[in-house]
């Protein structure tokens, strides 16, 4: 029996050259990690769901320049196996001067992949970081590359962070924000202001990571990820909040995680491939 062909992000609207590695821009790598969770499960089949339901999106300008999607990545390893090796998979595509795109899985895989672009570009980065934690504990259940402390690890590493729509965590994290200078814009704030745009201060990084956490979003939009939080972002308040969060500067990869699907559920999924379509617009 031939293999099943791996299913192609927005393939229903791709031409064949289009699809093509080398002549995309835009490399979509599954990474459907799952080890630190710590309320629900479920986000190991998040990149397959967003895939999947690819398939119903509408062609848009992004199809010009071409979408690669990578075979999944085997994350049947330990932790620190999977982290090594998105690591150096996605140094390979910055190298190959194509845009990374990672789909979780779980927040933990962001460590990886924002330090093998750093690798590639030689220089840190700015994160821009969509989420309902703050993810800045120092570590979580007693590891350090926890989900809950993916954000600690980047910033103790010289990268810059700018979060959006956090509305969930503790004082040490709080602690950590004013120690080490997290430019933030919490989730209660955005929200009873009605405020889309931001204003990132002239210091911040001109290379920025976008790393989209879908449980920014509030539950009554994205109901199916492992720790859902309300009071959240609007569908459109959070694509107007990145993309005046990107203006002037050049985003040099993202990620969308923490998706994990439930049955008969098939809003979550083509909510997440709805956004992912219009963040790589805002690119």
């Amino acid at each position: 029996m031939m293999p099943r062909k791996t299913m192609q992000f927005l393939e229903s609207e791709l031409t064949e050259m289009e699809k093509q590695e080398s002549f995309s821009r835009f490399h979509i790598i599954p990474c459907p990690m799952e080890k630190t969770v710590s309320y629900g499960a479920g986000t190991s089949g998040g990149p397959g769901a967003i895939i999947e339901a690819s398939q119903e999106l509408e062609r848009s300008s992004i199809c010009e320049q071409g979408i690669y999607t990578h075979p999944a990545m085997d994350c049947s390893e330990d932790h620190k196996t999977c982290l090594g090796g998105l690591r150096k998979q996605v140094r390979m595509v910055v190298e190959a001067e194509k845009f990374p795109v990672v789909l979780g899985g779980e927040h933990s895989l962001s460590w990886a992949v924002v330090n093998g672009i750093g690798e590639a570009l030689g220089k840190k980065v700015g994160v821009i970081q969509v989420d309902a934690h703050a993810d800045l504990r120092q570590s979580y259940g007693g590891d350090p590359h926890s989900h809950a402390s993916v954000m600690n690890l980047l910033v103790q590493e010289g990268h810059g962070l700018a979060s959006f729509g956090v509305r969930a965590l503790c004082e040490q994290e709080k602690k950590f924000r004013q120690d080490y200078g997290v430019k933030y814009w919490d989730g209660e704030d955005l929200v009873r202001g009605n405020t889309s745009s931001v204003n990132l201060p002239n210091d911040f990084p001109q290379l920025v990571y976008l790393s989209f956490d879908l449980d920014g979003l509030d539950p009554s939009v994205m109901p199916a990820v492992g720790t859902p939080v309300p009071g959240g972002l609007s569908y459109y308040q959070a694509i107007d909040l990145v993309e005046s969060a990107l203006a002037g500067r050049k985003c040099v990869g993202m990620d969308l995680v923490e998706l994990a699907p439930v049955d008969g559920d098939m809003v979550s999924p083509f909510t997440a491939a709805c956004l992912l379509q219009r963040l790589l617009a805002l690119v």
